[in-house]
Formats: C-alpha cells, sequence, structure tokens
C-alpha cells in the first residue's frame, strides 16, 4: 500500500520516520520525498495490513496519512502518445512499446500528479480524494 505522508513545517527537522519505524516495527519503502523549509511530502510503501498501526504513528507525531489507491487515469481517444509524461514520472510509470505507443504500469503510480501537468492534451487525470 502507498501512502502520502504530509509533514508540517516544525517537523521537518525531526527524527518522525526513523520514531515511526522504531515505534511500529514496520519496514517501509521511501519511494519520493521533497522536503523543504515549508514541510515535506514522502511517498511510502507499506504491507496493507500495517496501515493502521503507520497511520497512528505518523498521525501521533503531527503528520497526515493519506492513501493512495488510485491511480492516473488516461484517455486513451486524447493521448496521442507523445511521451511528455515518461521524462516526469518519478517512478517511471509510462514508457514507449516497440511500436512507440505508449504504455502505462499503473501498479507503479504513486498520484504524484506531475504527469498531469505536463500532458499537453490533458489525457491524463487522477480521480479526487475522499
Amino acid at each position: 500500500m502507498k501512502l502520502k505522508i504530509q509533514i508540517p513545517p516544525n517537523k521537518i527537522n525531526t527524527t518522525i520516520i526513523a520514531e515511526v519505524i522504531l515505534e511500529t516495527k514496520v519496514i517501509l519503502n521511501l519511494i519520493s520525498s521533497s522536503i523543504h523549509s515549508k514541510g515535506g511530502i514522502m511517498i511510502i510503501e507499506i504491507p496493507d495490513n500495517m496501515f493502521d498501526i503507520v497511520k497512528a504513528g505518523f498521525t501521533s507525531r503531527g503528520a497526515s496519512v493519506i492513501p493512495l489507491d488510485v491511480s492516473i487515469k488516461r484517455d486513451e481517444d486524447e493521448c496521442v502518445d507523445c511521451g511528455a509524461c515518461i521524462s516526469v514520472c518519478p517512478t517511471r510509470v509510462f514508457s514507449f512499446d516497440e511500436n512507440w505507443e505508449l504504455q502505462a504500469d499503473l501498479s507503479k503510480c504513486t498520484g504524484c500528479g506531475l504527469c498531469t501537468k505536463m500532458c499537453p492534451h490533458k489525457a491524463l487525470e487522477i480521480p479526487e480524494f475522499d
């Protein structure tokens, strides 16, 4: 299961990740992160059955946790296989096949939205979170 962890500015210089790992004993995979003076966002992957315990660990330390159980949706009729999404995708969801047609491995999608901003035909979208 992939999660988006939002860390407030007052917590960016703490050991929040290490504390959660030590407390929960859950091994996590850090997929991507962006940490700066205004806060931070991390995309992590954990075993599905560990969501509640990991969420509690992060929220008790002031972070918010959003499950990323949705992935990108591609409008096949609008997509022109230009590949603009390939260059910006941090998890390599998109690629070309041998016929230069765009392929997508949606299991890799973290829902970051970079591809939706890059697509000149607006053929990509991410469903809104509930």
